[in-house]
């Protein structure tokens, strides 16, 4: 695999974790608002599903990592912070 692609699907796990957080963030500001116990229901499986596609996506790009760096660089580390992993 060239580096050059490599480094394609890196910044498309980068935009993909982004995305979840966001969207990670929107559910989690809306859980336990309605007062229909299905709705909460319903946003609480939406959450939790969110989260675990985060984790999903961040091992994926922790295993596209170059082996040879074994510290995470400046611009994943502060990817990673913004989105609250």
């Amino acid at each position: 695999m060239s580096e050059d692609y490599a480094h394609g699907r890196r910044d498309g796990l980068r935009l993909a974790l982004a995305i979840l957080a966001a969207e990670e963030a929107k559910w989690s500001a809306l859980l336990g608002e309605s007062q229909a116990w299905r709705t909460n229901a319903t946003r609480a499986v939406r959450h939790k599903t969110l989260q675990v596609a985060q984790r999903r996506v961040e091992t994926a790009l922790n295993r596209l990592m170059p082996k040879k760096a074994e510290s995470r660089g400046d611009e994943i580390s502060s990817a990673l912070e913004k989105a609250g992993l």
